[in-house]
């Protein structure tokens, strides 16, 4: 059962746009503020660092990484969407004079933006590319396996392709560094529902739902286990150490390298727009922003008020919905009939497909034990 921000039991982060719809198991204190916001206080005060503790810390990781590229082609790798962290972090690299490869997956679904974004990063810093291109097949029947599993985080296999692919090559170029563009700042609030990265996940939900074996893909399975690459290197978030404003880093890296900005968080990619803008909220009922915005708002960089401005406008892009469904459908082979079935097919956890599944409950029971739990969760909290 859904419930709507007009239900009696509907409860908001006093903070921040997280509430109940976003996470059922969501919890508040005292003063109304959620969990979320005291698990983003941990992630900065663990893994970030600011004013000279932070510039210090960055001079240490650069003069360590030049060191032990002496004698190589390259001291580093990022991994390069044509997105603002990816962007930024070439940016500051090239100011620290390392010498970067710039690595791309490419999964079939750049946008012409993406592709603009990355061409004005390698001519303007002067770094080169490595493009690695998923068998365009294969990706599509494991996407299609997770259509039909009906599970949540159909992105997973591109998430985990892009940092398996990387540790590929980090072993195949002997390069001992991964400068990561993942940060605290603007992208660690998530619910877990939403997501599940686990290769193990992706081989159980193909095997299941599949058409052919995977023999391309990025990611190694012995006896249905994922395999880790083989290989030595160090993986760094340097954006943890940067003064990251999201706002600001738009306008340099539109000054500096011609960026182009192409709308909502990760629409980058085509499939990802339509995911995040229409399967998301259609067939499972998030709408990300919540989570994109509220992180903002954790890190000082929006107010609540701000943010619940910005997701008073369109999740999608005007005029583009229809033409980008048109394109995704024919792609993948959807007719308009099945795809409309897909969205209204009940949801299945990702851990209905793990080896030793939990029990999948049928929709009425899970509705029960939703109102069950909902009753609990009141009496909690008050």
């Amino acid at each position: 059962m859904i419930i709507s921000d007009k239900d009696p039991l509907y409860r908001q982060c006093s903070i921040s746009l997280m509430d109940n719809i976003a996470d059922p198991f969501i919890t508040f204190d005292e003063n109304g503020i959620s969990n979320y916001y005291a698990e983003y206080k941990i992630g900065e005060e663990r893994d970030t660092l600011t004013g000279e503790k932070a510039t210090k810390k960055i001079e240490e990781i650069v003069k360590q990484i030049k060191k032990d590229g002496i004698g190589k082609k390259y001291d580093c790798i990022i991994g390069v969407s044509g997105g603002i962290d990816s962007t930024y972090l070439c940016y500051k690299a090239k100011e620290y004079g390392l010498r970067v490869l710039c690595v791309h997956f490419d999964n079939g679904w750049n946008s012409q933006d993406a592709v603009n974004n990355i061409e004005n990063i390698l001519k303007k810093l002067g770094f080169e590319l490595y493009t690695y291109v998923i068998d365009w097949p294969e990706f599509k029947d494991i996407q299609l396996a997770y259509f039909k599993a009906g599970v949540i985080d159909i992105e997973a296999i591109t998430d985990i392709a892009i940092f398996n692919s990387l540790d590929m090559i980090c072993a195949e170029q002997k390069i001992g560094y991964i400068l990561d563009g993942r940060n605290i700042w603007t992208e660690t609030t998530l619910p877990r529902k939403w997501t599940n990265k686990d290769p193990n996940n992706l081989f159980a939900i193909h095997k299941k739902f599949g058409t052919m074996p995977l023999k391309k893909y990025p990611a190694t399975f012995k006896n249905g286990k994922f395999v880790k690459p083989a290989g030595s290197y160090t993986s760094i978030a340097l954006l943890n150490y940067l003064d990251y404003n999201k706002s600001k880093v738009k306008e340099i890296i539109k000054k500096e390298l011609d960026w182009s900005d192409y709308g909502g968080k990760h629409y980058e990619s085509v499939f990802t727009r339509f995911y995040q803008g229409h399967i998301l909220p259609e067939k499972f009922h998030v709408d990300k922003r919540k989570a994109h915005l509220s992180n903002l708002i954790f890190s000082g960089q929006l107010t609540k008020e701000q943010a619940i401005e910005e997701i008073k406008k369109p999740i999608y892009p005007i005029g583009m919905l229809e033409i980008d469904k048109t394109f995704v459908l024919k792609k993948l082979g959807f007719s308009d009939i099945e795809f409309s079935e897909y969205l209204a097919k009940e949801a299945v956890p990702h851990e209905y497909y793990n080896p030793k599944p939990k029990v999948y409950m049928p929709n009425k029971i899970q509705k029960v034990r939703s109102v069950l739990g909902k009753i609990k969760r009141k009496i909690i909290n008050g």
